[in-house]
């Protein structure tokens, strides 16, 4: 189902409120079309996980991060993994010269989650002096905290595209650089060089990274370890514990119990549809 938080027309808007916050919870998956507005938009879940695509680099975001979008940059939500539990904020574009000027994820501040849930209440036709110092501490609290890279930048080549997408779709296709190349068309050669120079990671990693994406939405919807693994294209268990810690800093099992257990937006309200 195609969806939209708030009207093409309110998210370019530069009018006041500075901050327009809006959420959404729906038992369907929700997509939307590629598109832009003039305002930045900080995008997160409230449950489960979100895929959202940012100037060709797909984005798995999880309900601890959001996803920070610069004012008229292109993009598109490709789905949720299970029942759509969404936020927004959409902040005006002349309060957005000191924040991030590239789309990239955060790690949300316990500070920011309070802000952004207080900003869901208010009702912005009748906004009081401290509502509007709350918005700019939510600006403020976005420009410093910390960036994460798991952003998963997809190449141009039509080639490496192809590769890309049979991977996404098989993550466990343990073919070699050597057989994926032939199986493309493109030398080995121009294989690994336009790989690294379109994505920022050789194939071995971009490989890796596709595969731990895979796994937080697997996770979050409730798969065995064992079984993720597999699916994944480990042939053991012990090597995906240690590759997705590497990566995230805990092992599967606890990353899968704190998502279900210690919600980290246990005091907010929405809209259901």
């Amino acid at each position: 189902m195609n969806i939209s938080l708030i009207s093409p027309e309110v998210a370019s808007s530069d009018n006041e409120p500075m901050i327009i916050s809006a959420s959404l919870k729906s038992p369907s998956v929700k997509v939307t079309e590629l598109h832009h507005h003039s305002r930045g938009q900080l995008a997160g879940t409230l449950q489960g996980l979100i895929s959202i695509e940012v100037e060709s680099s797909q984005w798995v975001i999880p309900t601890t991060h959001g996803i920070w979008i610069p004012p008229d940059t292109q993009h598109s939500l490709l789905g949720s993994h299970g029942p759509f539990h969404g936020w927004s904020i959409y902040i005006q574009k002349s309060e957005c010269n000191n924040l991030p000027n590239k789309p990239c994820m955060l790690e949300l501040s316990s500070l920011l989650r309070e802000a952004i849930t207080r900003t869901m209440t208010w009702n912005n036709s009748e906004l009081q002096p401290e509502h509007k110092r709350l918005m700019a501490v939510i600006v403020d609290e976005i420009s410093i905290i910390p960036q994460v890279e798991i952003a998963l930048p997809m190449p141009k080549d039509i080639r490496l595209l192809k590769i890309a997408l049979a991977l996404s779709n098989n993550p466990s296709d343990d073919r070699n650089i050597n057989e994926w190349s032939v199986w493309a068309g493109i030398s080995r050669r121009s294989l690994t060089r336009r790989f690294t120079n379109e994505t920022g990671f050789n194939f071995t990693e971009w490989r890796q990274k596709l595969r731990m994406l895979k796994a937080l939405e697997l996770l979050v919807a409730g798969r065995p370890i064992t079984e993720i693994s597999l699916n994944l294209g480990y042939d053991n268990i012990s090597g995906f514990i240690a590759i997705f810690r590497r990566n995230f800093g805990v092992t599967p099992g606890n990353y899968q119990k704190a998502m279900r257990n210690n919600h980290p937006w246990r005091n907010f309200n929405d809209t259901i549809i």
